[in-house]
């Protein structure tokens, strides 16, 4: 394998770990959000229109 080749794998691998890690970092601050959310007491719509505090 040449120099030039695994140099392009390596930035290919390099670049697919940054973008799972992105992926990952959402989710973590969707959850944070979420859990910041039902702490804060926030109230949704339910489903038939009566409120819930989940």
């Amino acid at each position: 394998m040449g120099p030039e080749l695994q140099y392009q794998l390596i930035i290919n691998r390099v670049a697919d770990l940054q973008e799972e890690a992105a992926d990952h970092r959402r989710a973590r601050q969707a959850k944070a959000a979420q859990k910041a959310r039902q702490r804060d007491g926030h109230r949704r719509r339910g489903v038939f229109g009566k409120t819930t505090t989940s």
